[in-house]
Order: structure tokens, then sequence, then C-alpha cells
């Protein structure tokens, strides 16, 4: 038994950090197939003993050197990775997991590295979540115990509550539940053990799962009352203070555009023809840095939070609403202090200078993106001159800014119309109006004016100056090169080192039927746009300069721009005391903003799905048109193009013959018949089931021929 340990020991140890499979050990090991028992008795032995560790189905040593410590993060090209300190830096490593969702941003692990066919990679063996770990899920109750059953898959297994930790939680009831064993918990051994902090109510009641989908993803609409008392301290705001430091500009002519629900404000714009017939334009945002400063709790809970969470008719705000709703928010008629960017266009729309000011301004009048479209439609209402200018200036930087290469990826978005009671009425697919893209491209021009000025006053002075910059790293070239493969079945042709070329293929999938796939797999293709210190462009756009200035009341690394520039508009007095807080502070306030902003936008999504869930549950025993939007080894994804809802038929559900994945030729092969299923193809779906606790749709196929497109 010992030389079978010692001999397993060697040949982990010759493996140069790979990990090893059962069958390799056990035919290095010397053994045969019959001594299969006889060998995991062994290796159990070796875990047990703290030599081994066990990874899936692989094997390592558990000595210095061989498990790694990292946690999980976006990389550069915004990919979920680990990130480790190496002997070269800080490093970042794909990893290898059967459930990508069984873990999230932030979560600290022990891996080791395997190396196999060139590729190196990690593989996770345990969880070290030495911070409170909190899950939300259904409580089961027993007699003298009971078991969470985690909504997350970050917990793979059920949550044991001993009696004294139930806090009259009861049978059926979505609760969150604190890790007790946090620290230890390990994604292949430990129980976890918790204790109940929080029940939310009644599991599966809509209220009840949204609340907890802000509470899956570490958000809440609460405040702590000591946040709330420092916020109700500028209630009363006396706004003709600190004036004398600021723009007087409260006599022009701006005003806001938004959506009909919104309730915060964050810029108003402005424009104006000067003598020499060249246009201003003023993009004027709410300064909550005047407001929220370094070194308070409201500040901490800022960056805690790191974003506002928008679910359905509901807002999780990034600060009080004291200050989101009212006091920071440009309603019209009443002054608020602001950071004005006025740029000077020629009457070509080229760029001609710009203007950076702290101000104060007096929105005249609040508008809707609808209200916006019809007078931009009609020509006529109020502020018509402003606005209509402002169209055709809009229209004309867009124009620029396609032809230089920047990608329109145009994803329909669902609108949710609900009752007077709140309940979901009918959902639409939202129009893209050309007052959204008005707002748009002035926002574009203002974050890039900003950067652009910070990136000149660093060589200027010749400083790295400090700064946050919105990035998106170049697209991954391996999806690129399978999406390059897929198309040519619909007669496509992408050159994967050619931005235009992506550009070219949007164009021409554009009200196509299978256009809808096609812009969705090069969107996965792309990488995820993070916020970074290191600027390294933003690909999508095509702009080598970016930040995010214009949403600071909903997005913490504006409120930081804001006082960065504060800073550099009065860099007489700058301090290099300064300078070296910021650029200590930034790397990692820059990866919990990307990480709250992903967060923010899977509570968004499903909360989006729960509501989805809801209205088709009417439905149930009708059939739809759907497209098949992506394939899978159990079945395809289909999706009801009216609604945007997405479901699955499983092949075990298709009675006509039996279905295998075709991962090459990316579609389902019937073995008998040889039917194929692609996806972007059309087929009509029966309802059969929904799971509105777990988000589920199930369909089956009503009729089993392909229609055509």
């Amino acid at each position: 038994m010992i030389n079978i340990q010692k001999q397993i020991l060697i040949v982990l140890e010759k493996s140069r950090l790979k990990s090893v499979k059962f069958n390799t050990l056990l035919k290095k090991s010397g053994l045969g197939k019959n001594d299969s028992g006889y060998l995991r008795s062994i290796l159990g032995e070796l875990i047990s003993g703290g030599k081994i560790i066990k990874s899936g189905k692989f094997y390592s040593l558990a000595g210095a050197g061989n498990v790694l410590k990292g946690e999980i993060a976006l990389n550069a090209s915004g990919k979920f990775s680990i990130k480790y300190d190496s002997s070269e830096g800080v490093g970042f490593l794909d990893f290898r997991t059967k459930k990508p969702g069984e873990f999230i941003l932030g979560d600290k692990v022990d891996f080791i590295i395997s190396k196999k066919d060139k590729k190196t990679e990690a593989i996770i063996v345990k969880v070290l979540n030495k911070d409170a770990l909190f899950v939300t899920g259904r409580f089961e109750k027993g007699k003298t115990f009971a078991y969470v059953v985690p909504d997350s898959r970050v917990i793979k297994k059920d949550v044991y509550i001993s009696a004294v930790n139930f806090n009259r939680a009861e049978e059926g009831d979505k609760v969150v539940c604190e890790i007790l064993n946090a620290e230890d918990y390990s994604l292949y051994s430990a129980e976890p053990e918790g204790k109940i902090i929080e029940v939310l109510g009644e599991a599966g009641n809509i209220d009840v799962e949204l609340k907890s989908i802000l509470r899956k993803y570490g958000f809440t609409k609460e405040f702590p009352p000591e946040i709330n008392k420092e916020a109700d301290k500028f209630g009363n705001y006396d706004f003709s203070f600190d004036k004398d430091e600021r723009l007087d500009i409260r006599n022009l002519v701006c005003f806001t555009i938004d959506p009909e629900d919104a309730k915060d404000y964050d810029d108003s714009v402005s424009v104006e023809i000067n003598n020499e017939g060249n246009y201003i334009l003023g993009v004027h945002i709410a300064d909550v840095s005047h407001f929220v400063t370094p070194n308070t709790a409201i500040d901490a809970e800022a960056l805690k939070r790191g974003t506002s969470v928008y679910l359905l008719n509901n807002v999780a705000s990034m600060i009080p609403e004291t200050l989101s709703n009212n006091i920071c928010s440009l309603k019209p008629g009443v002054d608020r202090f602001t950071f004005s960017v006025f740029i000077t266009l020629t009457n070509k729309y080229t760029l001609k200078s710009y203007e950076i000011k702290k101000s104060v301004i007096n929105s005249k009048r609040r508008f809707t993106y609808d209200e916006v479209e019809d007078i931009i439609k009609s020509k006529k209402g109020d502020y018509s001159s402003e606005i209509l200018l402002l169209h055709k200036i809009t229209r004309n930087l867009l124009n620029q800014r396609m032809k230089k290469g920047s990608i329109d990826f145009d994803s329909p978005e669902v609108k949710l119309i609900f009752d007077e009671e709140g309940k979901i009425k009918d959902i639409k697919i939202k129009e893209r109006l050309e007052s959204m893209r008005l707002v748009e491209e002035l926002m574009l021009l203002a974050n890039k004016c900003v950067t652009v000025f910070v990136k000149e006053l660093s060589k200027s002075k010749k400083m790295d100056l400090p700064f946050i910059f919105r990035v998106h790293d170049l697209p991954d070239k391996d999806k690129l090169s399978d999406l390059s493969e897929y198309i040519r079945q619909f007669g496509y042709r992408l050159h994967i080192d050619e931005k235009q070329s992506i550009v070219t293929l949007l164009e021409n999938v554009k009200d196509k039927p299978e256009g809808y796939i096609i812009n969705n797999l090069l969107i996965r293709s792309m990488a995820k746009a993070v916020y970074t210190p290191k600027n390294i462009g933003h690909y999508g756009l095509g702009f080598p300069d970016y930040t995010h200035f214009t949403s600071p009341i909903r997005r913490y690394p504006d409120l930081v721009v804001h006082r960065l520039l504060k800073h550099y508009l009065d860099f007489a007095n700058f301090q290099n005391s300064t300078l070296s807080h910021y650029k200590k502070l930034l790397p990692d306030m820059c990866k919990q903003c990307s990480v709250q902003e992903q967060n923010a936008l899977y509570a968004e999504r499903e909360s989006i799905k729960i509501k989805q869930v809801e209205f088709i549950t009417r439905f149930i025993g009708k059939e739809f048109t759907a497209i098949i939007a992506g394939i899978m080894r159990f079945g395809m994804y289909v999706e009801i193009m009216d609604y945007m809802i997405e479901g699955m038929v499983r092949f075990r559900d298709i009675e006509d013959d039996y279905y295998e994945y075709d991962e090459k030729q990316h579609c389902a092969v019937g073995i008998r018949r040889g039917k194929i299923f692609r996806a972007g193809e059309k087929v009509t779906v029966k309802l059969v089931r929904t799971d509105l606790e777990n988000r589920k749709i199930d369909f089956i196929l009503a009729k089993t021929k392909i229609l055509k497109k």
C-alpha cells in the first residue's frame, strides 16, 4: 500500500503542475483495470491526509507552489478569468468549469495550473470566501433542522440550517442565508452550513422574487439610517452658496430628455450658433461630487453599490433618493450645480474646440423621448428650433462615427407594460427612437472630450495623471473564427482581422431572418467593456480615448471622473499627494465598479425574465412561431420573437427521432431520419410548462417540419 502511495506521488510530482486523470494514474502506477476500486481507496487516503487534491476527474499534488490563490475577475477582454499574482506581475488564466454560472466575480479561490495541448488553464480546487457569503434560496423545513435550496449555483449543495438558526422562517419561504463555514467551504467536499438572516416572503411570489434578485446580486433598495441621515442634511440646500466659483448659465436654454418613467435627471443639453456660424453644443451634467465627497458614509455605500439597478418599475439607487431624485437631479425651473462641456463644431460638424466648466443651470423643460420624437417628426412644439438643430447635428455626428468604424449592434430590447396594480399586461419590442440617438451622440461626444482633455493635460504637464477609462478590447479571435465558419452556410464571409468586415456583415444581415442570430453571436464574440486606469481605447466605438462622465447619479466611475476633473481644472493647486492617492486607489475601484456593473446587468435581466415567465404562463397550451436561438447537447433554445421570450425545447421531448448536437456544424441532427435543425430557423412550438421560481419556460415542437424562412 505504501509503495503504491509513493508511486502515485511520484507520478504527480513528475507531472510538472499538470493535473492527472484517474485512468492515467491507474496505468502509470502499474495497476490493472481490475484494481480500480483499490486505487480509489488509496487516493481517498491521500486526499484525507492532505497530500493530494481532487478537482472533478483530476488529481494533483497539494504541495507548496502547486496550489495557487486567486480570485474570479474580468480580464482585459471582459472575460471571466482567475486573477493571480505571478512572477511577472498580475496574471489572468482561463479556468475550466462545466457550469459557467457556478462562480461569481470576486470569489476567492484555490486553483492549480493545467497545461495540455499548448494551452494553459486553471482548475479550481476550492472557493475561499473569507468575507461573509450570502445566498438566497427556498427554505425547506424538517422537524429538527432545515435546508436552504440556493438560487445561485455558486453553492452546489443545499445549505444545512440548525433549528437555532431558523429565524422564524417557514416552509416555502424565500430567505437570505449567511454561510457560516464560508472560509472552509469546498466545492467538492464540505457541507455548507448557514443561518437565516432575512425572510423575504413566500417563494414564487412576484414581489418576493424581485426582492430576492436584488439580494442575490448583493443589492438593496434600502439605505442604513446613518446614510439617510447624512443625505437628509442636503434636503433644503441653498444653491446660492458657491455660485461665485461657477459659471452662471441659468438663463441658457437647456432641457433634459429622458424615459417617461425616469426620476433622476443626470444630463441637460443646449445648442447655440455663434457669430462665426459654428455650433456650440452644451452638455450639462449633475455635479454629484459637490454633495457626495470622499471619506463619507454616503460615498462608501456608493462605491460598494457601484451603480444603480433598475428592476422593472423599481430602482435600487446608488445614492439616497434625497440626492438622486431631488438635490442632484436636473429638475426644470430650479437651480442646480453642474459640470458643463461646451463643444464647438464647424458647420461641417467637425470638432473645433471644447471647454469644461463648473456651472450652475436652471433647466427650462423636462422632455420625454416620445415628446422629442413627436417634435422631430412634426417639426413643431416647445423649443422645436433647438431640438431640430440638435437632431440635424447629431445625425451628422452619427454618420461620421459610423464611417470611422464604429460598430452599431442593433440589439432589440423589451418594453414591459403594466396595469394599474403593477401586474404585467403586455410585452412589446422597444423602438429605437431618433430622440434616443440624439441624446446618445451628445453623451458620447462629451465623454470623448473629457478624456481628451485629461490626455492632453497629461502630455503638457509631462505627467501620468490618474484617470478612469472606459475601455473595450479586441474581440476573441477564436470566437470570430467559429462565427466565420458558421455564417458560410448563409452565404456570408467574415475576415476576422478586419473590423470593417464586421460592420459590413451587420449591414448585410439587417432585416434578414438569420440577422438576429448572427447579431447575437457577434455580440458574444466581443470583449466586455470595463473600467480601468490603463487606456487601451474603445474597440466598439472606435475611440482611442473614452470615459464615462455623463451619469454620476447612477454610476460611481462618473462620480470619480468629476472629482478628478475638479483637481485638473485647478491644476495650479494640484498636489502630488492627490496624484499618488488616486493612483493607488483607482485599480481596485475600477475592478469593483466593473464587477458591480455586471451584477446589475444580471439582476436586470433576471427581473425581466421573471415578468416574461409570469406573462407567458397564461398561454400554456398555445402555439407560437419561434426562432431557434441556440443549440446545446440536450436541446434547443427557442425565442418567441414577438415578446423576445426564450425557452427550451429538449431533444427528449421530440418524438419523431433521436437528436444529437453536431458541434462542428452548429446544428441538431436526427440519427435515423437525418432531419436537421439550425440556429436561425423558424419552428412552431407549444408552451407546456413554466416555473417562475427557477425562471424556466419549456416548449415542445408543435410541428417537426421546419418553417420556410
